[in-house]
């Protein structure tokens, strides 16, 4: 197993409990006082912003910089602070997305989370995603499997058929093409998507959902719920990389599915109507 410095087992778990009691932190202290509470601003892109999301990833970077220091990229930065930083951390960085899913954060929708992996190399190697709302962490280190809590993942093992299957699709990142396709006539029973990237990885982790597909997620988006995916034994691709980890950076799209048979029939029907 790739660790942080790799000298025994009870360092490697012990980084992991330190990276998820500072997400608890982060999250109790900075995140939900302020739920329901506070004034929404727009980035450049569109995208919502807020005061939890700043004051969350400053508390977030210092927290991680004391248990492995190292470049700390996070979604609420310019892109020349990200890609710089990125540049600097091929050794180990850490990336960070303070509240995904912030439009529902200010809405009082229930559905976000904090998200925070370390990465070596361009992969993940350890991955923690915490919901303050239902007090739910989910987490994994490459080689030693992915957890809910103590629980280890998948929790729901029964595999559907496609047909009977049911997918989280983000819609509105997909080409017009494919999105008509799964309009008019989808291969799966039932399709939802709740607006937090980095959850949707967890719950297909988990079993809560049997296929996942989105046409372009950010690297904060993916970074832990990729690993967290993969260690739980599901798979994923893009829509033109059958490895994942060596598509675009910065706009990764994403075919996913936690059973590999599932994943082939899956897979396969985006590609053909893509």
């Amino acid at each position: 197993m790739e660790t942080l410095n790799a000298p025994s087992a009870s360092t490697e778990h012990k980084t992991i409990d330190r990276v998820i009691a500072a997400v608890k932190k982060v999250a109790a202290e900075q995140i939900m006082p302020r739920y329901l509470k506070v004034a929404q601003q727009r980035k450049s892109d569109g995208s919502l912003f807020t005061e939890a999301d700043l004051a969350a990833q400053e508390a977030l970077t210092r927290a991680l910089q004391s248990i492995h220091p190292g470049p700390v990229v996070g979604e609420e930065m310019s892109e020349e602070q990200q890609v710089e930083l990125w540049l600097g951390g091929d050794a180990g960085l850490w990336c960070v997305d303070p509240i995904d899913g912030t439009s529902n954060f200010v809405n009082g929708l229930p559905y976000f989370a904090v998200s925070v992996a370390l990465m070596k190399h361009g992969r993940s190697v350890l991955g923690v995603v915490y919901d303050p709302v239902a007090d739910e962490v989910f987490h994994a280190e490459k080689g030693g499997g992915a957890w809910l809590g103590t629980e280890m993942l998948p929790i729901k093992t029964h595999v559907p058929h496609v047909r009977n299957a049911m997918a989280n699709v983000d819609f509105k990142r997909l080409g017009k093409q494919l999105a008509a396709e799964l309009a008019a006539a989808p291969p799966y029973s039932s399709q939802r998507n709740y607006g937090a990237g980095t959850l949707e990885w967890c719950y297909l982790a988990a079993g809560r959902f049997d296929l996942y597909l989105h046409g372009g997620q950010k690297l904060w988006d993916y970074a832990a719920g990729a690993l967290i995916l993969e260690e739980a034994g599901g798979c994923v691709c893009t829509l033109s990389h059958d490895d994942f980890w060596a598509d675009d950076l910065w706009q990764r799209s994403v075919i996913a599915a936690r059973d590999p048979g599932l994943f082939q029939t899956w897979k396969s029907w985006i590609r053909i109507h893509k």
